[in-house]
């Protein structure tokens, strides 16, 4: 039993980036999915492997983890939100007014088969900045920017004397009054929290009464709250860190209604506010785990039943090109849309309708327009807009 007087002993995590490695796959599974890994990496760990029940086909965590020979029968696109068409200097995207994303580590703690960010993890990829300096200059120079998201790959992979300088160096900037850290870590490998004090002495030091450090934190399914999970929650809020969940929709993982409920309620439960529920982003290698996005759309209604108003604060979102657009309802004949943000200030609030398709994956799938209304610009005339620098004269 542990004293105050006697620290834990750290708790050793071990990285696996062979399937090699993963005893519990046959041989012959190996050599085909080896011929997977050649063009989209694995990586995994023993803490996260542990949670696998092997003797279940269709096991979410081997789902999620585990390569998919299906994955080489698409050929989407590697960057399908078009985030290159957003990037205003060396590893910063900025296409909200707000908020710009850092993209500061090409690791993750292990790779989730749907990421939507693969292509960082490939060799002749440089989107990733070891050195923020042009970032930074950008961020100082563009006072409307209040939020900066620490992404990549995933910050907290990174060591706390790596990623402390960077927290530190943005925190500098006085018109950034949140730093988001979007990580997997807690579900991953919550050990990366647990043993290190000095992550969490970081949070505290750079979180003020009015300036505040956001975790996003990834949970995809209910299996993945593990009682160290929970410790590193609760380690990171007592830091002083605010914790909001996020979670794509996956085929066979969290595509029933039961397990997405369990895992909204979970989250509130835990004080981790439900932040998105994103539909699976068309990238390369990502069409085995999409669910059609109407019937996406109603197992997060049927998951959302059952939860309390805390619960069910997240919202059905795309992270498309031109913005993040919530679907917000269903008839028998139409779908309806709105811009949740827009990279267009002008187009935020857009009400659309079309015509439903039960074979759409994603926005583009959409041709027959229905109905649109520019809300709230119907409401305001564009001067207004003007005068309160939401749209300029042009």
């Amino acid at each position: 039993m542990n004293t105050p007087h006697t620290p834990r002993e750290k708790t050793k995590v071990k990285y696996f980036n062979k399937l090699e490695q993963i005893s519990e796959l046959k041989s012959d599974e190996r050599q085909t999915l080896n011929k997977v890994v050649d063009t989209f990496v694995f990586r995994t760990n023993d803490y996260y492997q542990s949670l696998i029940n092997w003797d279940d086909p269709n096991d979410p965590i081997k789902r999620l983890i585990i390569p998919d020979a299906k994955e080489l029968n698409d050929k989407g696109q590697l960057d399908a939100s078009n985030e290159h068409a957003y990037t205003v200097a060396k590893g910063l995207e900025y296409k909200y007014d707000s908020t710009v994303i850092m993209l500061v580590n090409e690791t993750c703690g292990a790779y989730c088969r749907f990421c939507f960010r693969k292509r960082l993890f490939m060799d002749d990829n440089d989107e990733v900045t070891k050195n923020i300096s042009e970032a930074l200059d950008y961020i100082r120079t563009h006072p409307e920017i209040s939020n900066v998201l620490l992404t990549g790959g995933d910050p907290m992979v990174m060591s706390t004397s790596k990623l402390e300088p960077l927290v530190r160096q943005v925190r500098e900037i006085d018109h950034v009054r949140i730093i988001r850290i979007g990580t997997k870590m807690p579900a991953f490998n919550p050990y990366r929290i647990i043993d290190d004090p000095s992550l969490l002495e970081m949070i505290k030091k750079y979180t003020t009464p009015t300036k505040k450090i956001y975790v996003v934190a990834h949970f995809n399914h209910p299996v993945e709250i593990t009682d160290a999970a929970i410790q590193a929650i609760n380690l990171l809020q007592k830091a002083g860190a605010i914790m909001v969940h996020q979670t794509p929709l996956i085929d066979g993982v969290n595509d029933d209604p039961l397990v997405l409920n369990e895992l909204l309620n979970e989250m509130s439960f835990l004080g981790v506010t439900p932040y998105y529920v994103f539909q699976c982003r068309p990238t390369a290698g990502n069409r085995t785990f999409s669910v059609p996005l109407e019937r996406a759309f109603e197992i997060f209604e049927m998951a959302r039943v059952k939860c309390s108003g805390l619960a069910k604060r997240a919202r059905f979102a795309m992270s498309h090109e031109t913005g993040k657009i919530e679907v917000v309802g269903l008839t028998p004949n139409q779908i309806y849309f709105k811009y949740h943000r827009s990279a267009q200030n002008g187009n935020s609030g857009k009400f659309m309708a079309f015509k439903r398709n039960p074979d759409a994956y994603w926005f583009d799938d959409y041709i027959e327009t229905q109905n649109t209304i520019d809300f709230p610009l119907s409401a305001l005339n564009v001067q207004e807009w003007v005068d309160w620098g939401l749209m300029d004269k042009s």
